[in-house]
């Protein structure tokens, strides 16, 4: 039987943070980076748990992200808060804009919160999550790096560009989901590359641009965006939004300025959020309770809702600890030194 290790939640934060902090990050931006690591981890989503570690640090050590920065905020009397991570990881700056965020969709009913001149390597759920605990509707996108080709193309363009909504839901976690618009996420390809295990067919092709299994393979060339043209246009759409109209990289600019695959991204991030009670504009009932009719019948249908395995996966991991298998335990202690 292979061994594990159970963690509590916060010891495992502490023990992340040290090895960011030691690597040169400020405690805000170790704090910041190691929530969401950790979360992954907590949550059963691996493939952003501390396997995203090791990625962060080639990152700092390379210089292509500013590990103590200070981020800056902006708010006027118009519907966007402005946050300017100032080349540090979009943790920080996510973090630092929410209340503002928060604010200004009270106030408005829709915020937007652009992120500029971020480093961004983590899943867009947390993010979310912390909005629809805000009692708001949340939807965020980034670009990422040109590793997936569009839809009838052989060669890379558009990044894997996740996006994300949650919405609030009283006495019961958020309706929340996070899906690249790729077939799969990269790090579920590499994932598989260290596992050594074959790809799905239809989620890769080859440098050649012809279809593979292989995860050695896929990554030398182009990951396929989900549904075809559909994934397609929805990637597009995230590059615009999120890359042109907020005036940041889009995934192909920001891969000719890193250079590489192995690093993490610079550009920016697009978050959206919406007051339920401001849009349902006084009209009788409560739109909270109004969703609850469609989950209803989703559940009785024999369907899942999103994320009701992770927040599973949350709930053991808060009575049991976070489970470590023995190579991640000796990853973490190789990372620590």
């Amino acid at each position: 039987m292979t061994e594990t290790t159970f963690f509590p939640i916060a010891e495992l934060f502490e023990l992340v943070k040290e090895i960011f902090v030691s690597a040169g990050c400020s405690d805000g931006q170790a704090a910041a980076i190691s929530r969401v690591i950790v979360a992954g981890e907590r949550d059963g989503c691996k493939s952003h748990g501390i396997y995203r570690i090791e990625g962060c640090l080639r990152t700092i050590r390379a210089g292509k992200v500013v590990p103590d920065a200070v981020p800056t905020l902006g708010v006027d009397d118009s519907a966007i808060v402005r946050v300017d991570a100032k080349g540090g990881f979009s943790n920080a700056a996510f973090e630092l804009g929410l209340p503002a965020l928060a604010a200004r969709t009270r106030a408005l009913g829709l915020a937007a919160m652009v992120i500029n001149n971020c480093t961004h390597f983590s899943a867009l759920w947390p993010e979310v999550e912390a909005i629809a605990e805000e009692g708001l509707a949340g939807l965020a996108m980034c670009p990422s790096y040109a590793t997936v080709a569009p839809a009838g193309g052989r060669t890379p363009l558009l990044g894997t560009n996740p996006m994300a909504f949650g919405w609030p839901r009283e006495n019961n976690h958020p309706y929340v989901f996070d899906f690249a618009t790729s077939v799969a996420a990269r790090g579920e390809i590499e994932l598989h590359r260290r596992a050594g295990k074959a790809l799905p067919e239809g989620w890769a092709l080859d440098a050649n641009g012809e279809p593979t299994t292989s995860p050695e393979q896929a990554l030398a060339g182009a990951m396929l965006p989900f549904g075809g043209h559909k994934g397609s246009a929805i990637s597009t759409m995230i590059e615009l939004l999120a890359g042109a109209m907020i005036g940041d990289a889009m995934s192909q600019e920001a891969l000719d300025v890193l250079g590489t695959t192995s690093l993490a991204p610079n550009h920016g991030e697009l978050i959206l959020a919406f007051d339920p009670q401001k849009f349902s504009g006084g009209r009788k009932g409560n739109p909270l309770a109004h969703a609850e009719i469609l989950f209803e019948g989703i559940m009785g249908h024999g369907a899942r809702l999103p994320s009701q395995r992770r927040f599973a996966a949350r709930a053991k991991s808060i009575a049991d600890g976070i489970e470590l298998s023995a190579a991640e335990m000796a990853q973490l202690r190789e990372l620590r030194q």
